[in-house]
Protein backbone atom coordinates (compact mmCIF):
# COMPACT_ATOMS: atom_id res chain seq x y z
CA UNK A 1 0.00 0.00 0.00
CA UNK A 2 1.26 3.08 -0.64
CA UNK A 3 1.39 6.46 1.63
CA UNK A 4 -0.65 9.38 1.29
CA UNK A 5 0.96 12.50 3.00
CA UNK A 6 0.26 15.97 3.93
CA UNK A 7 3.23 17.53 5.22
CA UNK A 8 2.24 20.21 7.99
CA UNK A 9 2.40 24.11 6.81
CA UNK A 10 3.37 26.38 9.27
CA UNK A 11 2.48 30.72 8.64
CA UNK A 12 4.73 32.89 8.52
CA UNK A 13 4.86 36.28 10.41
CA UNK A 14 3.49 37.94 7.64
CA UNK A 15 0.92 35.75 7.48
CA UNK A 16 -0.27 36.68 10.65
CA UNK A 17 -0.01 40.22 9.90
CA UNK A 18 -2.39 40.03 7.24
CA UNK A 19 -4.95 38.27 8.83
CA UNK A 20 -4.97 40.85 11.59
CA UNK A 21 -5.55 43.84 8.52
CA UNK A 22 -8.47 41.20 7.29
CA UNK A 23 -10.12 41.22 10.08
CA UNK A 24 -9.93 44.50 10.76
CA UNK A 25 -11.46 45.09 7.34
CA UNK A 26 -14.06 42.27 8.12
CA UNK A 27 -15.33 44.24 11.23
CA UNK A 28 -15.94 47.57 9.60
CA UNK A 29 -17.11 46.27 6.02
CA UNK A 30 -19.91 43.68 8.07
CA UNK A 31 -20.90 45.13 10.97
CA UNK A 32 -24.52 45.63 9.91
CA UNK A 33 -24.24 41.83 8.95
CA UNK A 34 -26.21 39.58 10.75
CA UNK A 35 -25.79 36.05 11.69
CA UNK A 36 -29.00 35.15 9.91
CA UNK A 37 -26.90 36.18 6.25
CA UNK A 38 -23.43 35.14 7.63
CA UNK A 39 -24.64 31.42 7.99
CA UNK A 40 -24.71 30.98 4.54
CA UNK A 41 -21.52 31.25 4.33
CA UNK A 42 -19.51 31.12 0.94
CA UNK A 43 -22.95 30.79 -0.38
CA UNK A 44 -23.79 34.32 -0.08
CA UNK A 45 -23.21 36.43 -3.42
CA UNK A 46 -22.25 40.23 -3.08
CA UNK A 47 -21.18 41.95 -6.07
CA UNK A 48 -20.66 45.04 -4.11
CA UNK A 49 -18.17 42.91 -1.81
CA UNK A 50 -16.44 40.95 -4.23
CA UNK A 51 -15.02 44.72 -6.10
CA UNK A 52 -13.78 45.73 -2.40
CA UNK A 53 -12.07 42.76 -2.27
CA UNK A 54 -10.43 43.34 -5.83
CA UNK A 55 -9.77 47.09 -4.67
CA UNK A 56 -7.72 45.35 -1.69
CA UNK A 57 -6.34 42.71 -4.05
CA UNK A 58 -7.66 40.24 -2.31
CA UNK A 59 -8.35 38.35 -4.86
CA UNK A 60 -6.46 36.60 -7.33
CA UNK A 61 -3.57 37.74 -4.42
CA UNK A 62 -1.19 34.29 -6.33
CA UNK A 63 -1.90 35.40 -10.12
CA UNK A 64 0.87 37.23 -12.13
CA UNK A 65 0.76 41.16 -12.24
CA UNK A 66 -0.04 40.85 -15.76
CA UNK A 67 -3.24 39.34 -14.85
CA UNK A 68 -4.37 41.86 -12.21
CA UNK A 69 -2.95 39.14 -9.53
CA UNK A 70 -0.66 40.52 -6.48
CA UNK A 71 2.08 37.83 -6.84
CA UNK A 72 1.74 36.93 -3.11
CA UNK A 73 1.89 33.55 -1.62
CA UNK A 74 -0.80 30.90 -1.94
CA UNK A 75 -0.38 30.54 1.73
CA UNK A 76 -0.95 34.37 2.08
CA UNK A 77 -4.12 33.70 -0.16
CA UNK A 78 -5.00 30.82 2.63
CA UNK A 79 -5.14 33.44 5.19
CA UNK A 80 -7.41 35.67 3.50
CA UNK A 81 -10.05 32.46 2.98
CA UNK A 82 -10.06 31.18 5.83
CA UNK A 83 -11.03 34.65 7.51
CA UNK A 84 -13.60 35.83 4.74
CA UNK A 85 -14.92 32.41 5.38
CA UNK A 86 -15.17 32.49 9.35
CA UNK A 87 -17.14 35.69 9.31
CA UNK A 88 -20.02 34.55 6.59
CA UNK A 89 -18.43 37.12 3.90
CA UNK A 90 -20.69 36.69 0.74
CA UNK A 91 -18.03 35.73 -1.74
CA UNK A 92 -19.93 33.55 -3.75
CA UNK A 93 -20.30 35.84 -6.94
CA UNK A 94 -16.31 35.39 -7.47
CA UNK A 95 -15.36 32.82 -5.64
CA UNK A 96 -15.78 29.84 -7.99
CA UNK A 97 -13.93 32.37 -10.98
CA UNK A 98 -11.02 33.23 -8.27
CA UNK A 99 -10.54 29.69 -6.61
CA UNK A 100 -10.49 27.54 -9.97
CA UNK A 101 -11.76 29.11 -13.33
CA UNK A 102 -9.02 31.73 -13.55
CA UNK A 103 -6.20 29.25 -12.58
CA UNK A 104 -7.54 26.75 -15.74
CA UNK A 105 -7.24 29.97 -17.82
CA UNK A 106 -4.09 31.15 -17.14
CA UNK A 107 -2.38 27.56 -17.64
CA UNK A 108 -4.13 26.49 -20.35
CA UNK A 109 -4.62 29.86 -22.38
CA UNK A 110 -1.86 32.14 -21.19
CA UNK A 111 -1.73 34.55 -24.24
CA UNK A 112 -4.79 34.69 -25.60
CA UNK A 113 -8.01 33.92 -23.07
CA UNK A 114 -6.12 34.86 -19.80
CA UNK A 115 -5.10 38.46 -20.89
CA UNK A 116 -8.90 39.30 -21.89
CA UNK A 117 -10.72 37.63 -19.03
CA UNK A 118 -9.00 37.01 -15.76
CA UNK A 119 -8.12 40.83 -15.01
CA UNK A 120 -11.42 41.24 -14.50
CA UNK A 121 -12.01 38.50 -12.03
CA UNK A 122 -9.16 40.32 -9.97
CA UNK A 123 -11.18 43.51 -9.75
CA UNK A 124 -14.31 41.20 -9.07
CA UNK A 125 -16.17 42.34 -11.46
CA UNK A 126 -16.02 39.09 -13.63
CA UNK A 127 -17.84 35.70 -12.47
CA UNK A 128 -17.70 32.10 -13.17
CA UNK A 129 -19.80 28.88 -13.47
CA UNK A 130 -19.05 25.35 -13.68
CA UNK A 131 -20.62 23.13 -16.74
CA UNK A 132 -19.77 19.77 -15.56
CA UNK A 133 -22.82 17.80 -14.00
CA UNK A 134 -25.76 16.87 -15.83
CA UNK A 135 -28.75 15.02 -16.06
CA UNK A 136 -28.78 11.06 -14.98
CA UNK A 137 -24.54 12.03 -14.83
CA UNK A 138 -24.12 13.34 -11.27
CA UNK A 139 -20.58 13.32 -10.36
CA UNK A 140 -19.99 10.47 -12.77
CA UNK A 141 -18.31 13.14 -15.62
CA UNK A 142 -17.24 10.59 -17.38
CA UNK A 143 -20.38 9.62 -19.23
CA UNK A 144 -21.01 13.71 -20.06
CA UNK A 145 -22.95 13.69 -23.24
CA UNK A 146 -23.50 17.17 -23.94
CA UNK A 147 -21.32 17.44 -26.93
CA UNK A 148 -19.36 20.23 -29.61
CA UNK A 149 -18.89 19.91 -33.22
CA UNK A 150 -16.21 22.01 -34.90
CA UNK A 151 -17.90 23.92 -37.87
CA UNK A 152 -15.84 26.61 -39.97
CA UNK A 153 -17.48 29.42 -37.49
CA UNK A 154 -16.40 27.82 -34.19
CA UNK A 155 -17.47 24.73 -32.14
CA UNK A 156 -21.88 24.37 -31.65
CA UNK A 157 -22.28 22.74 -28.25
CA UNK A 158 -26.02 21.43 -27.88
CA UNK A 159 -26.67 19.39 -24.49
CA UNK A 160 -27.64 20.29 -20.80
CA UNK A 161 -26.05 21.01 -17.22
CA UNK A 162 -27.31 21.00 -14.66
CA UNK A 163 -26.79 21.88 -10.36
CA UNK A 164 -24.63 24.38 -11.98
CA UNK A 165 -23.60 27.11 -8.94
CA UNK A 166 -24.41 30.87 -9.74
CA UNK A 167 -25.09 30.42 -13.60
CA UNK A 168 -27.90 32.65 -13.26
CA UNK A 169 -24.96 36.18 -12.26
CA UNK A 170 -22.09 34.21 -13.79
CA UNK A 171 -20.70 36.13 -17.14
CA UNK A 172 -19.03 32.99 -18.37
CA UNK A 173 -18.78 29.11 -17.92
CA UNK A 174 -16.17 26.60 -18.39
CA UNK A 175 -18.19 23.85 -19.71
CA UNK A 176 -16.89 19.81 -20.47
CA UNK A 177 -18.60 18.40 -23.22
CA UNK A 178 -17.68 15.71 -25.40
CA UNK A 179 -15.80 16.17 -28.56
CA UNK A 180 -15.00 12.82 -29.36
CA UNK A 181 -16.01 9.39 -28.97
CA UNK A 182 -14.76 7.85 -25.44
CA UNK A 183 -13.92 3.86 -27.14
CA UNK A 184 -12.20 1.83 -24.24
CA UNK A 185 -11.04 4.74 -22.19
CA UNK A 186 -14.13 5.79 -20.35
CA UNK A 187 -12.92 9.60 -20.12
CA UNK A 188 -11.15 10.05 -23.28
CA UNK A 189 -12.83 12.49 -26.04
CA UNK A 190 -13.61 15.31 -23.37
CA UNK A 191 -12.86 19.18 -23.96
CA UNK A 192 -13.52 21.88 -21.82
CA UNK A 193 -14.72 25.63 -23.54
CA UNK A 194 -15.32 29.21 -22.10
CA UNK A 195 -18.69 29.90 -22.81
CA UNK A 196 -19.66 33.30 -23.02
CA UNK A 197 -23.76 32.74 -20.79
CA UNK A 198 -24.97 35.59 -23.29
CA UNK A 199 -24.28 33.43 -26.03
CA UNK A 200 -27.89 33.14 -28.08
CA UNK A 201 -28.78 29.34 -27.33
CA UNK A 202 -28.37 29.44 -23.89
CA UNK A 203 -30.91 29.02 -21.49
CA UNK A 204 -30.29 29.17 -17.74
CA UNK A 205 -33.04 27.74 -15.47
CA UNK A 206 -33.44 28.28 -11.92
CA UNK A 207 -33.49 25.47 -9.29
CA UNK A 208 -34.33 26.53 -5.98
CA UNK A 209 -33.06 23.93 -3.13
CA UNK A 210 -34.82 23.16 -0.15
CA UNK A 211 -33.64 25.83 1.79
CA UNK A 212 -35.51 28.13 -0.66
CA UNK A 213 -32.75 29.96 -2.25
CA UNK A 214 -31.57 30.09 -5.88
CA UNK A 215 -28.46 28.95 -6.43
CA UNK A 216 -28.23 26.07 -8.77
CA UNK A 217 -29.50 26.21 -12.48
CA UNK A 218 -30.37 24.11 -15.10
CA UNK A 219 -28.75 25.64 -18.63
CA UNK A 220 -29.65 24.35 -21.64
CA UNK A 221 -26.88 24.85 -24.83
CA UNK A 222 -29.33 24.49 -28.35
CA UNK A 223 -26.73 24.81 -31.36
CA UNK A 224 -24.40 27.43 -28.92
CA UNK A 225 -21.75 28.78 -31.03
CA UNK A 226 -18.85 29.23 -29.40
CA UNK A 227 -14.96 30.80 -31.38
CA UNK A 228 -12.77 28.05 -32.22
CA UNK A 229 -10.30 30.32 -29.44
CA UNK A 230 -12.58 29.22 -26.28
CA UNK A 231 -11.47 25.76 -26.83
CA UNK A 232 -9.32 25.60 -23.31
CA UNK A 233 -6.33 23.46 -23.83
CA UNK A 234 -5.90 20.61 -25.69
CA UNK A 235 -9.09 19.09 -27.62
CA UNK A 236 -9.48 15.63 -25.82
CA UNK A 237 -7.92 16.52 -22.57
CA UNK A 238 -10.43 17.57 -20.46
CA UNK A 239 -10.68 15.05 -18.36
CA UNK A 240 -6.78 15.75 -16.68
CA UNK A 241 -7.07 19.12 -17.09
CA UNK A 242 -10.77 18.82 -15.03
CA UNK A 243 -8.75 16.42 -12.49
CA UNK A 244 -6.35 19.44 -12.00
CA UNK A 245 -8.98 21.95 -11.75
CA UNK A 246 -10.80 19.84 -9.53
CA UNK A 247 -7.69 19.78 -6.71
CA UNK A 248 -8.38 23.63 -6.21
CA UNK A 249 -12.11 23.19 -5.28
CA UNK A 250 -11.66 20.51 -3.28
CA UNK A 251 -9.08 21.67 -0.75
CA UNK A 252 -9.62 24.72 0.33
CA UNK A 253 -11.17 25.99 4.03
CA UNK A 254 -14.30 26.08 2.44
CA UNK A 255 -14.30 22.21 2.50
CA UNK A 256 -14.82 22.32 6.63
CA UNK A 257 -15.79 26.26 7.35
CA UNK A 258 -19.44 26.37 5.77
CA UNK A 259 -20.89 25.45 9.38
CA UNK A 260 -19.07 27.80 10.94
CA UNK A 261 -21.88 30.45 12.02
CA UNK A 262 -23.66 27.37 13.71
CA UNK A 263 -20.11 26.15 15.83
CA UNK A 264 -20.01 29.77 16.54
CA UNK A 265 -23.50 30.02 17.82
CA UNK A 266 -23.31 26.92 19.82
CA UNK A 267 -20.38 27.99 21.67
CA UNK A 268 -21.72 31.74 22.49
CA UNK A 269 -24.79 29.91 23.79
CA UNK A 270 -22.86 26.70 25.59
CA UNK A 271 -23.60 26.46 29.42
CA UNK A 272 -19.47 26.38 31.35
CA UNK A 273 -20.62 24.30 33.48
CA UNK A 274 -22.04 21.66 30.95
CA UNK A 275 -19.68 18.79 30.88
CA UNK A 276 -21.42 17.40 28.08
CA UNK A 277 -21.58 20.44 26.10
CA UNK A 278 -17.76 21.03 26.66
CA UNK A 279 -16.78 17.83 25.69
CA UNK A 280 -18.98 17.98 22.13
CA UNK A 281 -17.91 20.97 21.16
CA UNK A 282 -14.14 20.43 21.82
CA UNK A 283 -14.38 17.21 19.99
CA UNK A 284 -15.66 19.55 17.28
CA UNK A 285 -13.24 22.09 17.77
CA UNK A 286 -10.45 19.01 17.63
CA UNK A 287 -11.34 18.43 14.20
CA UNK A 288 -11.54 22.12 12.98
CA UNK A 289 -7.68 22.21 14.18
CA UNK A 290 -6.94 18.99 12.20
CA UNK A 291 -8.77 19.39 9.03
CA UNK A 292 -7.10 23.15 9.34
CA UNK A 293 -3.64 21.24 9.12
CA UNK A 294 -4.58 19.16 6.93
CA UNK A 295 -5.77 21.83 4.14
CA UNK A 296 -2.99 23.92 5.11
CA UNK A 297 -1.00 21.10 4.04
CA UNK A 298 -2.68 21.03 0.78
CA UNK A 299 -2.26 24.63 0.35
CA UNK A 300 1.83 24.14 1.28
CA UNK A 301 1.82 21.25 -1.98
CA UNK A 302 0.11 23.92 -4.36
CA UNK A 303 2.53 26.46 -3.77
CA UNK A 304 5.70 23.79 -4.42
CA UNK A 305 4.03 22.86 -7.46
CA UNK A 306 3.42 19.56 -6.39
CA UNK A 307 -0.39 17.25 -7.47
CA UNK A 308 -2.37 17.34 -4.39
CA UNK A 309 -5.20 15.17 -5.97
CA UNK A 310 -5.54 12.77 -3.56
CA UNK A 311 -4.64 14.92 -0.80
CA UNK A 312 -7.24 16.88 -1.45
CA UNK A 313 -9.69 14.76 -2.14
CA UNK A 314 -9.53 13.63 1.56
CA UNK A 315 -9.92 17.02 2.79
CA UNK A 316 -12.87 17.19 1.17
CA UNK A 317 -14.33 13.78 2.12
CA UNK A 318 -13.17 14.21 6.05
CA UNK A 319 -14.48 18.14 6.23
CA UNK A 320 -18.02 17.04 4.78
CA UNK A 321 -18.48 14.43 7.44
CA UNK A 322 -17.53 16.79 10.26
CA UNK A 323 -19.69 19.61 9.19
CA UNK A 324 -22.71 17.43 8.30
CA UNK A 325 -22.68 15.97 11.58
CA UNK A 326 -22.66 19.13 13.68
CA UNK A 327 -26.76 19.86 12.93
CA UNK A 328 -27.24 16.70 14.50
CA UNK A 329 -24.70 17.53 18.18
CA UNK A 330 -26.73 21.04 17.92
CA UNK A 331 -30.05 19.73 17.95
CA UNK A 332 -29.06 17.12 20.53
CA UNK A 333 -27.21 19.71 22.68
CA UNK A 334 -29.38 22.87 22.58
CA UNK A 335 -32.45 22.06 19.99
CA UNK A 336 -35.38 21.89 22.66
CA UNK A 337 -33.55 25.09 24.36
CA UNK A 338 -32.98 27.29 20.96
CA UNK A 339 -35.22 30.12 21.66
CA UNK A 340 -37.61 30.37 18.29
CA UNK A 341 -35.87 33.45 16.32
CA UNK A 342 -32.62 33.89 18.06
CA UNK A 343 -29.53 33.53 15.99
CA UNK A 344 -28.72 30.10 16.99
CA UNK A 345 -32.04 28.37 16.20
CA UNK A 346 -32.14 30.10 12.57
CA UNK A 347 -28.82 28.37 12.05
CA UNK A 348 -29.87 25.30 13.09
CA UNK A 349 -32.67 25.17 11.06
CA UNK A 350 -30.50 26.51 7.91
CA UNK A 351 -27.46 24.70 8.51
CA UNK A 352 -29.59 21.09 8.72
CA UNK A 353 -31.26 21.72 5.65
CA UNK A 354 -27.98 22.61 3.77
CA UNK A 355 -25.52 20.07 4.56
CA UNK A 356 -27.09 17.38 2.64
CA UNK A 357 -25.18 19.24 -0.52
CA UNK A 358 -21.54 19.12 1.15
CA UNK A 359 -21.00 15.62 0.50
CA UNK A 360 -22.30 16.45 -3.13
CA UNK A 361 -20.08 19.48 -4.42
CA UNK A 362 -16.85 18.84 -5.47
CA UNK A 363 -17.31 15.52 -5.72
CA UNK A 364 -19.77 12.47 -4.02
CA UNK A 365 -18.35 10.68 -1.46
CA UNK A 366 -17.88 7.51 -3.02
CA UNK A 367 -16.01 9.25 -6.52
CA UNK A 368 -13.44 10.71 -3.48
CA UNK A 369 -12.97 7.62 -1.46
CA UNK A 370 -12.15 6.48 -4.80
CA UNK A 371 -9.94 8.36 -5.62
CA UNK A 372 -8.28 8.50 -1.94
CA UNK A 373 -8.07 4.18 -2.71
CA UNK A 374 -6.29 4.69 -6.09
CA UNK A 375 -3.89 7.22 -4.62
CA UNK A 376 -2.97 4.43 -1.30
CA UNK A 377 -2.98 1.91 -4.25
CA UNK A 378 -6.05 -0.53 -3.31
CA UNK A 379 -7.73 -0.47 -6.56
Amino acid sequence: MQALRIDPCTLSPECEALRAEVRAFLAEAMADVPPQKRVRSWAGASPAFSRKLGARGWIGMTWPTRYGGRERSALERYVVMEELLAAGAPVAAHWIAERQSALLLMRLSPEVLAPRIVPGIARGETYFCIGMSEPDSGSDLASVRTRAVRTDAGWVINGRKVWTSGAHRAHYMIALVRTGTAGEQRHAGLSQFLVDMKTPGLTVRPIVNQVGEHDFNEVTFDDVLVPHDCLVGTEGEGWSQVSAELAFERSGPERYLSSTELLLQMIDAADPADARQAVAIGRISANYAALRQMSLGVSGMLARGENPAQAAALVKDQGALVEQAMPDIAHDLFGGAAAPGSALAHALAYTTLAVPSFSLRGGTREILRGIIARGLGLR
